[in-house]
């Protein structure tokens, strides 16, 4: 055993290695005695976190790769699709399902939902975040709070949910954009002088990258970033990221020193702010501000608690006590944001007009059925969406 750091490969999660041993002693039951049950088993959450009305389901071409060549079918939203836990009569909406013999597939529940509830967490807490921002550029700085080997998950589902660029090389290269970001505090504290930092960055760093620079490592960040302002000739902008025992009230210090840049001539450098930022202020600080680099609270935004659960079996319906039995399909309103579970089959329903199903075919007996989009399409199908939703 080769391996050196405590992850699994892409063959052990394909090999069904990481699932729950209980479903490795189900297969081992089912075959002993012969039992083969073709059974249709829905992905569906039972509430979305921090009561958030919403969500958006991404992973689905995570679970699209875990399925292939695996003998099902399976159902899906499109990546990056908003769905709400419940629709308006109460019914769990499925954002997924799979069909086929429960043997076959049941050792993958693990990282399916693995797959899913992570990265839809993720996404939907950028999501909000760039809801509240608005036009205001917002990158992803988060990928170091988090295991380095989902560094990429973490960052697509930053920009897919509608972030305007990641720090993290390998993401950027993935998502094929340019990474971004400015400079550590190190590189000041290792170079004993501001202006000596600022300068060399302007001096080594190739000119399509913005200079922008860090202004609150020793001294006041009005002292520092009008330092920087004047030792930089084609300043950028400037990042705040001062810590919380020295903040006081943020706003302010940020409202002073845009004043001090305008009086100064420097209006056209712009001002970035980081560190332990939020949705609420991000809401706060927007007005203020030109940019923001959000870390932990969407990288290690809150997991949506999906679950999977068989309802139909040989065709008839049947589910454990809380959820709703039977094959499904979703509907919605394409004006009016409205959604339906019906059994599937059922009539399409109508609202202001035909209503669309949500649920297409992603793998036909464990054939990728489904063009994958690029990331940026998928960003942009999203904030489309997230435009028409109320934050509550």
């Amino acid at each position: 055993m080769n391996k050196q750091f405590f992850t699994a490969t892409d063959e052990e999660i394909k090999k069904g290695l990481t699932t729950d041993i209980y479903f490795e002693r189900t297969v081992q039951i089912l075959t002993k005695k012969k039992i083969s049950k073709n059974v249709v088993a829905e992905v569906t959450c039972g509430g979305i976190p921090n009561k958030w009305p919403w969500g958006i389901l991404l992973g689905v071409e995570d679970v699209a790769c875990l399925f292939e060549g695996i003998p099902v079918n399976v159902y899906s939203l499109k990546e990056g699709t908003f769905f709400r836990s419940k629709d308006e009569k109460g019914v769990r909406t499925p954002v997924m399902f799979i069909e086929g013999d429960y043997a076959t597939f049941c050792v993958y529940e693990t990282p399916l939902l693995g797959f899913i509830c992570q990265a839809s967490g993720i996404a939907t807490a950028a999501a909000r975040v760039k809801k509240v921002a608005g036009e205001t550029t917002v990158l992803s700085f988060g990928a170091r709070r988090m295991h380095p080997s989902i560094t990429p998950m973490i960052s697509r589902a930053c920009f897919i949910g509608g972030f305007d660029g990641v720090s993290a090389v390998i993401s950027a290269d993935m998502l094929t954009i340019p990474a971004t970001g400015t400079m550590p505090h190190a590189l000041i504290i290792v170079m004993e002088d501001h202006k000596k930092a600022w300068q060399a960055f302007d001096e080594v760093i190739d000119r399509t990258v913005k200079r922008v620079a860090l202004c609150d490592t020793y001294l006041d960040e009005k002292t520092e970033t009008l330092m920087a302002a004047e030792a930089v000739e084609d300043l950028y902008g400037v990042r705040l990221d001062t810590p919380g025992s020295r903040r006081g009230n943020f706003k302010e210090i940020i409202q002073e020193i845009r004043w001090e840049l305008n009086l100064r001539g420097y209006s056209h450098v712009k001002i970035f702010v980081s560190g332990g930022l939020t949705e609420e202020t991000v809401l706060e600080l927007k007005p203020y501000v030109d940019g923001f680099g959000v870390g932990t609270y969407v990288s290690n935004g809150r997991t949506i608690d999906f679950s999977m659960d068989i309802v139909e079996m040989e065709g008839n319906p049947v589910a454990k006590r809380g959820k709703f039995s039977g094959k499904k399909q979703v509907y919605r309103c394409p004006e009016c944001l409205r959604d339906i579970v019906t059994p599937w089959g059922s009539d399409t329903p109508v609202c202001h007009g035909e209503m669309e199903p949500l649920l297409h075919l992603l793998v036909e007996n464990g054939k990728i059925v489904q063009k994958p989009f690029r990331p940026d399409k998928i960003r942009e199908y999203v904030l489309n969406q997230v435009r028409r939703l109320d934050l509550w």
